[in-house]
């Protein structure tokens, strides 16, 4: 699963289970199910779902606010609402931003 700009889409993962862990492609499709609905319902709780060496997904509340329509100018009221959020761990930040080796780039101090 590596490549530029290319969307992971569920399928993507079930196989990367299949192809990785040696799990049938119907028990892999159920584990990463299983996994994204862990996720999904600990968010929907509110809670706080840290992965380590990868990031930290929380939802967040946003109080109501006043917004504009782009088109006439007019102020318009927007509901409080909850909104989720991802935060990167730093070795995830690290490798996103190595020099394509996986490695961190070296500075030239």
């Amino acid at each position: 699963m590596t490549g530029t700009g290319k969307t992971v889409t569920r399928v993507d993962l079930c196989e990367a289970v299949y192809q990785k862990v040696g799990l049938s492609r119907t028990e892999s499709s159920a584990f990463v199910e299983l996994v994204l609905k862990e996720i999904t319902d600990c968010l929907e709780k509110g809670e706080t779902v840290k992965l380590s060496s990868f990031g930290s997904f929380m939802v967040r509340k946003k109080g109501q606010r006043i917004g504009r329509n782009p088109k006439t100018g007019t102020e318009v009221p927007i509901s409080p609402r909850r909104v989720m959020v991802f935060k990167p761990s730093a070795i995830l930040k690290q490798r996103i931003n190595a020099n394509g080796s996986g490695k961190p780039e070296a500075t030239g101090n």
